[in-house]
């Protein structure tokens, strides 16, 4: 059983030999790993968002079209508007928070299929985010964000890497030691048995949903300040390796669940392996 726990931190080691060893002069060096650590943030909020509705049982594939309107709602009122920052952050927000809201009284409410709700108002969102940039990509989003994102580093590593850890122990915690977090499982395991036992199962799989875009949004927050404005189509390529590794991550560390640890070891993992064929001249 320890042995399949880490698998995953084993198999990540051995990638780090192997491209070491076959790129000592850039791959094994500070530098490298930096920005290595440093550029992943986003993915790992999403990815962690990801894991409530999976842990109980759904899927939610609108997250990168709810990221993407973030970062485009902070850049509009920010750039366009002339909102301070935190306001539109908190505006960014809010309408994420409301794209939960809907999906899970869909879901759950409504028992609608979980996934072809959530990939029909990633359809509407992602058309809403063209309709609202006008299909352009706006920059100059404050310093004040890219500074808090990206520019101050702890021991090299951008301050967005240190938010991405704090949601994974977050969210570990929640999974592993509060109640909501065994209902979730529970759910996940079996909603009929969840039901007869007394859990409110609607009410999970809604809140599920609307934490899921609510970390979404912040992701696109992230997202934001990392690029120092928004598109109103990149946020979109997120999606894919989120779920890859959420699934992966379910593998490991804690096997058979999807658990942030494991998950938070597969997106570096990941980026471990494509980092050290780009250094060996891949595409």
């Amino acid at each position: 059983m320890l042995a399949q726990r880490l698998t995953l931190p084993v198999a990540w080691l051995l990638v780090i030999v192997l491209f070491g060893a076959l790129e000592p002069d850039t791959f094994l060096t500070s530098a490298n790993f930096e920005t290595i650590f440093g550029s992943q943030a986003v993915l790992v909020v999403l990815t962690l968002g990801l894991l409530l509705p999976l842990t109980a049982g759904d899927y939610d594939l609108s997250v990168a079209a709810v990221l993407t309107m973030s970062a485009m709602i902070v850049a509009l009122l920010n750039v366009d508007e002339g909102w301070p920052i935190g306001l539109a952050i908190a505006a960014a927000l809010a309408a994420c928070v409301l794209a939960g809201v809907v999906n899970g009284a869909l879901v759950a409410l409504l028992e609608a299929e979980s996934l072809v709700v959530t990939l029909g108002s990633g359809a509407f969102v992602s058309g809403l985010v063209f309709w609202m940039s006008d299909s352009n990509t706006i920059g100059g989003v404050s310093e004040t964000l890219t500074d808090a994102v990206i520019v101050r580093e702890i021991l090299g590593i951008p301050l967005s890497f240190y938010y991405g850890l704090a949601l994974c122990i977050a969210v570990w915690y929640v999974l592993e030691y509060r109640p909501a977090g065994r209902r979730l499982l529970f759910v996940g395991k079996g909603r009929s048995v969840a039901r007869l036992s007394g859990v409110r199962v609607a009410r999970v799989r809604f809140g599920a949903l609307v934490a899921s875009a609510g970390i979404g949004g912040l992701a696109g927050v992230l997202y934001a300040g990392t690029i120092g404005g928004a598109d109103p189509s990149s946020g979109a390529s997120f999606l894919l390796p989120a779920y890859a590794a959420a699934f992966l991550g379910a593998t490991s560390i804690v096997p058979g669940r999807f658990n942030p640890w494991g998950a938070i070891v597969a997106v570096y993992f990941l980026v471990t392996g494509v980092t050290g064929l780009q250094l060996l001249g891949a595409d």
